[in-house]
């Protein structure tokens, strides 16, 4: 049940600091005019800054363990996650302006990340990995398959692309933090943390994101129909939960390392073809 380094020798995880929807925020229904689509993704921006300031907490504080290439990587990953959660507070508020109210949902948020911060380090570190799988996987699918984003505001549809494209080129630097964390545990010891981990955090990922729709949908006035709806949104077309199960199940895997999916082709076509543009730079 050994874990080994898998990520590549020569990956470069670049920090790009990029701006989305200051000059054009997203209309209320911002994907494909669908209050149902629209949900799914503002429920899981609302939770990102505070998440994704747990992630930078938990891999920080190993950064002592690292090697000088793993150091570099955490310094990129440290940078990229920073300036996701800027975008996604700016996303965020738009999401307020077009007439939601969040505090519900960021006090929900808070709630579960102030528990998760009350556990061992390794635990804290453990449970990052675990849900930084989730945001690889679901990066994967959402670049592999352009529905997923059909139809969605310019803006909008451009700032998940790249957050995307940011999150499978870092999908391996918190996995690796924890393995060197973790280098004089027994591997059994080490797989079962994992895993654990995984089942809690899918739970309380699922309960918060699930709630947090159901918020949305109240303040839209709509009813058990788009329930229905969403089950078919996730499932079936385009069906983002159907598409990463498999990869999602590889996680339980002894051995399992995130660069056992070699996602670079996919990073380079997806940048090349959201074009990002340097002046659409932002100071970070």
């Amino acid at each position: 049940m050994s874990v080994a380094t898998v990520t590549p020798a020569d990956l470069n995880i670049h920090v790009r600091h990029l701006a989305f929807g200051r000059d054009a925020p997203a209309p209320r229904w911002w994907l494909g005019g669908d209050p149902v689509a629209t949900a799914f993704y503002n429920a899981l921006s609302i939770t990102f800054p505070q998440g994704e300031r747990f992630f930078m907490d938990s891999v920080r504080r190993y950064r002592p363990l690292a090697s000088p290439a793993l150091d570099g990587q955490i310094e990129a990953f440290l940078a990229q996650e920073a300036t996701h959660t800027r975008e996604h507070l700016a996303f965020n508020h738009q999401v307020a302006a077009n007439g939601y109210d969040v505090t519900a949902m960021d006090a929900r948020t808070h709630a579960t990340l102030s528990f998760t911060r009350r556990r061992p380090d390794h635990v804290q570190l453990a449970s990052t990995i675990a849900l930084e799988h989730f945001t690889a996987i679901l990066a994967h699918a959402l670049l592999a398959d352009p529905r997923h984003l059909r139809g969605a505001s310019e803006e909008a549809g451009a700032m998940w692309r790249w957050h995307a494209i940011e999150e499978l080129e870092h999908k391996a630097v918190a996995f690796d933090t924890f393995v060197a964390a973790t280098a004089d545990w027994p591997r059994h010891r080490r797989w079962l943390l994992r895993v654990l981990t995984m089942a809690g955090a899918t739970w309380l990922l699922f309960l918060s994101i699930g709630r947090n729709i159901g918020d949305l949908f109240a303040q839209d006035g709509v009813g058990v129909g788009a329930w229905r709806r969403l089950g078919g949104f996730l499932f079936f077309t385009p069906g983002i939960l159907r598409q990463i199960l498999s990869r999602y199940l590889t996680y339980f895997r002894p051995g399992f390392h995130p660069w056992e999916h070699d996602d670079r082709a996919l990073i380079a076509a997806a940048e090349a073809s959201l074009a990002l543009r340097g002046d659409r730079s932002a100071a970070a």
